[in-house]
């Protein structure tokens, strides 16, 4: 199998030196994505939960660039900058995935890229159309 880059231009840039998101077979692996508007450049403004729906937005065109969808996502991992944002992010979350939440693990971390609050990468598969 050959692995193929994704790229949607919907989505904010790489701000380093790696591809927003892979393909292999039917399975894509995405870059962790952090709450950067893709028409700025810059971090959203606003609380945990504007930053979660912005990551999520910016997931969702790296999976539909790469033929997939926030439905066909299988496992998540969620870091924090600070896990008391849990509950919060939750909200948002839930309301993206809602009865098919993929699996997920979710810690806190000392620093994100650019200062964000949250970045998100998936796992998930390709939409069978």
């Amino acid at each position: 199998m050959q692995k193929e880059i994704i790229v949607s231009d919907k989505a904010p840039a790489a701000v380093g030196p790696y591809s927003q998101a892979i393909r292999v077979g039917d399975l894509i692996y995405t870059a962790g994505q952090v709450p950067i508007d893709p028409a700025t450049g810059k971090l959203v403004e606003g609380d945990i939960q504007a930053q979660t729906r912005q990551v999520i937005q910016n997931l969702k065109e790296v999976l539909e660039a790469a033929g997939s969808s926030l439905d066909n996502v299988v496992k998540t991992t969620v870091f924090l900058q600070d896990i008391n944002d849990y509950a919060a992010v939750n909200e948002v979350y839930g309301s993206f995935f809602g009865n098919s939440a993929p699996a997920r693990s979710a810690v806190q971390v000392a620093a994100l890229p650019l200062g964000a609050h949250i970045e998100i990468e998936v796992v998930a598969i390709r939409s069978q159309e």
